[in-house]
């Protein structure tokens, strides 16, 4: 196997533009300007590849080919209005299929050369549209293409696929797809569905009756900051991932748990998304043997924190972390402005958060955090041959 990483980048990602929309593709223009500004891409062993458009054979392994023919209508007629099309989320642009199948195609492009070997990992930080269903758009996403990236994986040999979605938003849409199928354990660390879309990702959601123990949800409470995430990340998903021992990591790294996101509640930093991939590329390394296939998701903060992020993100997937104190480069930082006037440029890679945490016992007075990792572990531990009340598992 390449220790090589595989950094699945081209400009014409960013047709996937809604106009006037929350999901703006500048987020992803200025996360991969300010890896280049940082050198991240040009480190020994990146190889960037441009991706191609995934074909109707590879999204008609999770869409629907009535809704993938709907896609195509809606591209060619701004009032189209089905299948989730049309909508204030999922607003009709022109060429929408041919965006949409681009991004599944950079993700299946990540897949690819992570399976086979050419590269140990790799990153499309454009995909992540999580929410779509098999045949209706939803939460911002028209084709699914962590889905079709697994489905590709799964095509190709794989027999244990981990997906771990670090997404605000539950990750409801794999979960949906591979909810019936053993070789797939979705885990999800997100908002708690009663305060914020899609509203679901409650801990009984455990896996269809042909699957049971293969999927994973770890709701949190509103204003939860790093400590707290982190200690739930560790008390649950080291766990099931050792338990499933996965052949290859997919994971979705939505950068919306932000404190500063204005779409959702949590009270995360930059620092504690950065110690999650830190997380996620050791237990790739620990498990996988190292594949593992990232990509972006959601993240609403557009000059202020998903840049940063995702460039921590590249960093940690192609070598060694920055250093959190890293200036932004002045460069940057006049692109940034000129994209986005008015908005605070930050100064540096950091918001100065220690995301340290306190390892999760089950012996005290719990606090609401506990209690959702408690609630978990007993809904999903016992599937999967675990004890949910010992801390070592």
């Amino acid at each position: 196997m390449s220790d090589d990483t595989v950094v699945v980048w081209d400009e014409s990602l960013l047709a996937y533009d809604f106009g006037d929309h929350p999901l703006d593709p500048v987020r992803v223009e200025l996360a991969v300007a300010l890896a280049r500004q940082l050198a991240v891409l040009e480190r020994p062993g990146v190889r960037l590849v441009k991706p191609e458009p995934a074909d109707d054979d590879l999204l008609t392994r999770v869409h629907d080919p009535r809704y993938l023919e709907a896609v195509r209508a809606a591209s060619q007629d701004p009032l189209f209005a089905r299948f989730g099309l049309g909508t204030s989320d999922n607003p009709v642009f022109a060429g929408m299929h041919e965006a949409s199948a681009l991004i599944a195609g950079a993700s299946v492009a990540a897949a690819e050369a992570v399976w086979r070997g050419d590269a140990r990992r790799a990153v499309n930080v454009a995909g992540g549209l999580h929410h779509a269903m098999p045949a209706r758009a939803a939460g911002f996403c028209v084709y699914n293409d962590p889905a079709v990236a697994i489905a590709r994986l799964l095509d190709l040999g794989a027999q244990r696929v981990a997906y771990v979605d670090v997404d605000v938003h539950h990750g409801d849409g794999v979960q949906r797809i591979f909810w019936n199928d053993p070789r797939v354990l979705t885990v999800s660390l997100h908002e708690t569905p009663l305060a914020l879309f899609p509203g679901t990702g409650f801990p009984d959601e455990t896996g269809g009756p042909e699957a049971p123990g293969s999927a994973v949800n770890i709701p949190l409470p509103p204003g939860v900051d790093d400590a707290g995430w982190q200690r739930a990340f560790h008390a649950i998903v080291p766990s099931v991932l050792h338990a499933f021992q996965p052949q290859v990591l997919v994971t979705q790294c939505g950068a919306d748990g932000h404190r500063l996101d204005p779409l959702a509640d949590l009270n995360l930093s930059v620092d504690g998304q950065r110690a999650t991939y830190i997380a996620l590329r050791a237990l790739a390394d620990e498990l996988c043997e190292g594949r593992w296939v990232a990509t972006g998701g959601g993240g609403y903060a557009l000059v202020e924190v998903v840049p940063r992020a995702w460039t921590h993100l590249l960093a940690v997937a192609t070598g060694t972390p920055l250093d959190p104190a890293t200036l932004t480069p002045p460069v940057w930082r006049e692109l940034a402005a000129s994209r986005r006037p008015g908005r605070e440029v930050p100064l540096r890679m950091t918001d100065d958060v220690d995301p340290s945490y306190e390892p999760w016992q089950p012996s005290g007075e719990p606090n609401s955090v506990d209690r959702a990792i408690a609630t978990t572990r007993r809904s999903i531990f016992p599937l999967l041959g675990l004890d949910p009340h010992d801390p070592r598992d």
